[in-house]
């Protein structure tokens, strides 16, 4: 069965599909939408062996032209090099403002390629086709694309929508354990922000779902792409309601940039453990019970999530004011001030700049010194 949501943004609006045998189907699906008949797919290595072929073979029954090109899995890959050679790579495909870039792949490989196709040729249509839980719940709705720097994560890129996003939910069961639970971090979220009734719904499924249970799968991407959709329509360019949508994510992000991006620490990982502390800094403040924080930190350990930070490689060690260093960069810094998510309670969070600087630092050495 395939549900069909939709994000509401004028002439800009664009359908959700979540469903099984989706990839199959992807051609007919596509086709309408299609400036001319023939796309470019952006994919990784891992992909490639597991689903390009079912892709190109709906492309072909459709009568699509296809070509692309794979890119090595993983964090590193969302950098200003593999972003040029994929410019290239598509500029020697002959792309025009008709052709319609495929972004095959997880949140790197979305993220990725919608930046690239948002100055291609100063703006080519594309469509996500996410494939994993993470980028089916979160990263290909929304429009927000971009690539890592040095500095930290996401800080060039711009607002660009698809033009159709399918979530494939079948894809899933081809995911690595750690995988599921990585993209999990995202789907929690959206209970802890304002839907209380869906946090309680997924601590008796959730085990269900990184089990493989399809019925639970698809209520959670539905339930994750509906609260999505309904954020982004409201506040397209996050200028509000949307930054709720980082709970955990300043955390996060400063743990990615002192971790290297590597395989150390996943994106959801680092929401995970992002997440615990952002509530731990909600109870400090006195804003939110403790019990809550304790809920919270039962039910991602009760999964097998991240909660405390892990060993970095190369012998090295976490440090709360490296940490600290990195959230002046953050996005959401405004005249010097960092915006956190914080919550009053599980389905109740809020945005604050009111947050003192040594507060945060003894959450972070608190979690360093955490053993």
């Amino acid at each position: 069965m395939t549900a069909v949501l939709q994000v509401a943004l004028g002439d800009r609006s664009y359908d959700i599909h979540v469903g099984s045998g989706l990839l199959a189907r992807a051609g007919e699906l596509i086709r309408p939408l299609l400036p001319s008949p023939r796309v470019f797919v952006v994919t990784d290595d891992n992909i490639e062996g597991l689903h390009l072929e079912t892709l190109k073979a709906s492309l072909d029954a459709a009568g699509i032209e296809n070509h692309g090109v794979v890119l090595p899995a993983g964090e590193q890959t969302k950098d200003f090099a593999h972003l040029e050679s994929l410019l290239d790579a598509m500029l020697e495909a002959r792309c025009e403002r008709g052709t319609t870039l495929l972004a095959f792949g997880g949140g790197v490989i979305g993220d990725l390629t919608g930046f690239a196709a948002s100055i291609l040729l100063r703006g080519v249509p594309f469509i996500q086709i996410p494939t994993t839980l993470l980028s089916q719940v979160d990263s290909s709705v929304g429009g927000k694309t971009g690539i890592n720097t040095r500095q930290g994560k996401n800080l060039v890129g711009s607002f660009y929508q698809p033009k159709l996003v399918l979530a494939d939910i079948d894809v899933l069961s081809t995911l690595a354990p750690r995988d599921l639970r990585s993209g999990y971090a995202e789907v929690v979220k959206y209970g802890l922000i304002d839907d209380f009734a869906f946090f309680e719904w997924l601590e008796k499924n959730a085990l269900a779902l990184l089990l493989g249970n399809q019925e639970a799968r698809q209520k959670a991407v539905l339930t994750s792409c509906a609260a999505k959709a309904r954020i982004v329509a409201a506040d397209e360019r996050e200028s509000g309601q949307r930054a709720l949508l980082n709970l955990g994510h300043t955390f996060a992000h400063a743990l990615e940039a002192e971790g290297g991006y590597g395989e150390a620490l996943q994106h959801g990982e680092a929401v995970s453990i992002g997440m615990a502390m952002a509530f731990e800094l909600s109870v400090r403040m006195g804003l939110c019970p403790r019990q809550d924080a304790e809920r919270l930190e039962k039910h991602l350990r009760a999964l097998g999530m991240p909660v405390d930070l892990p060993e970095l490689p190369d012998g090295k060690s976490w440090n709360a004011k490296a940490l600290l260093s990195h959230f002046a960069k953050d996005k959401k810094v405004k005249d010097g001030k960092v915006t956190f998510v914080l919550a009053r309670g599980i389905g109740q969070s809020f945005l604050c700049r009111d947050v003192e600087t040594p507060m945060v630092l003894s959450v972070l050495e608190d979690w360093v010194a955490r053993k």
